[in-house]
């Protein structure tokens, strides 16, 4: 017989034990199940925490002047970096186009600010941005407007400030929207109010900063301005890539002289990335293994059919050889039907599987359907394998009995 005779042949035993069969599919289809269904859950669940880090920040670079290395004994001279130039951080925001780029700087970490006779405690931070660093640090406005280019471009007096702020200098009721307030001698008017964060001691430093276009500033920072660029990156798998162009274009701003170390300072925020990573690898592992353990269990119960297959069928096996079927047959014959019980079962196993783990994921708001479709191929992979594992003793029995003691067996 060949392949194909020999596939038509075990479909049709399978039909002939069906409730067996149904019942030894149904422990391969359970095991699939747990190794599928976990593994799409953790994909599925890791596909979402992925992007709630890119949007915190943990897919992006910050750049700054290079700043003495702490691990260095006091009294050891060190050579000092210039701070990055304003010309510098604006020409690399314009060049660099691997990812979202903003501009940034601490105007001031003591401000005082006031409106009419209200004024609060001298310990609020002013920020100089550019329209890109709301979005970039995932800050929500709930009440007014973003920075618009020409908002930036004109350095308007426009101001976005923090829950704390609003708290303090504005009365519950009142829609702080349009209205003035000022610091340093300069009034500005209030056009976004960011949501609350919270934090430790109930306050986030969001809560208690007021942004301004960065060009205002500039003009009121005390000193020399200490520039920051910040790089976001969509897909947290070219961010390494990113980092590369970015070293590189700021080198050449810079120019730093080849072979000497960079005059400035880049440092990633991946450290949730790589955590998470690190744990869902050990989910895998764990997955695997719970339904690697249930396919044994499972390949154990399907050795037993088939030897009790082999049993009942041995008259059968006796007329099979006495008509010229070799042993070779017989073995390809049990074999495969040992293979088409745990495919069937894997099939079963995978499309349970892939609707069990997106039904968990989309309970706890995971997102869209996620199909680890290596996984997927390899449970089907190994299905076959427990197959020809569970199937290839009892078919090597089968093709050793005597054809005159088959055909007497009853």
């Amino acid at each position: 017989m060949d392949l194909k005779e020999n596939i038509r042949e075990g479909f049709k035993a399978i039909k002939s034990n069906l409730l067996r069969t149904i019942l030894t599919a149904s422990i391969i289809a359970i095991g699939i199940t747990s190794l599928v269904g976990i593994l799409t859950a953790i994909d599925g669940i890791k596909a979402s925490i992925d992007t709630s880090f890119s949007s915190l920040g943990a897919n992006s670079f910050d750049i700054r002047r290079k700043r003495p290395d702490p691990t260095i004994k006091s009294g050891k001279e060190q050579k000092k970096y210039p701070l990055l130039k304003k010309d510098e951080v604006l020409e690399f925001r314009d060049r660099f186009m691997e990812g979202l780029v903003t501009v940034h700087l601490i105007v001031s970490g003591t401000a005082e600010i006031k409106r009419f006779s209200k004024k609060t405690t001298p310990n609020y931070t002013v920020r100089g941005i550019d329209e890109n660093f709301m979005r970039i640090r995932n800050y929500n406005i709930v009440n007014g407007r973003n920075f618009t280019p020409l908002d930036i471009q004109k350095g308007r007096n426009y101001v976005i400030i923090g829950d704390e702020v609003v708290n303090n200098l504005f009365e519950d009721d009142e829609d702080p929207i349009n209205k003035k307030i000022s610091f340093y001698g300069t009034q500005f008017i209030v056009i976004g109010v960011l949501e609350k964060k919270g934090g430790a001691g109930g306050t986030d430093f969001a809560d208690r900063t007021l942004f301004i276009p960065l060009k205002n500033g500039i003009r009121l920072v005390r000193g020399t301005p200490h520039y920051r660029i910040t790089v976001s990156v969509n897909d947290a798998t070219k961010l390494d890539h990113a980092v590369g162009e970015a070293t590189s274009l700021m080198r050449r701003i810079r120019r730093d002289p080849i072979g000497e170390e960079e005059s400035f300072e880049l440092s990633v925020n991946k450290t949730l990335e790589e955590e998470l990573n690190e744990l869902s690898s050990y989910l895998r592992i764990g997955g695997f293994s719970i339904g690697f353990i249930t396919l044994v269990g499972a390949s154990i119960g399907l050795m037993n059919i088939m030897l009790v297959s082999v049993t009942e069928r041995t008259r059968e096996i006796g007329v099979r050889k006495a008509i010229g079927a070799t042993p070779m047959k017989i073995r390809l014959q049990f074999l495969i039907e040992a293979i088409l019980i745990c495919v069937l079962g894997g099939v079963a196993g995978v499309i349970l599987g892939l609707t069990v783990g997106n039904v968990i994921s989309n309970i706890i708001k995971a997102g869209n359907f996620v199909a680890p479709w290596g996984w997927v191929l390899m449970g089907l992979a190994v299905c076959i394998f427990v197959g020809v594992a569970s199937g290839i003793y009892p078919a090597h029995k089968a093709s050793k009995l005597d054809p005159i003691d088959a055909l007497r067996y009853e």
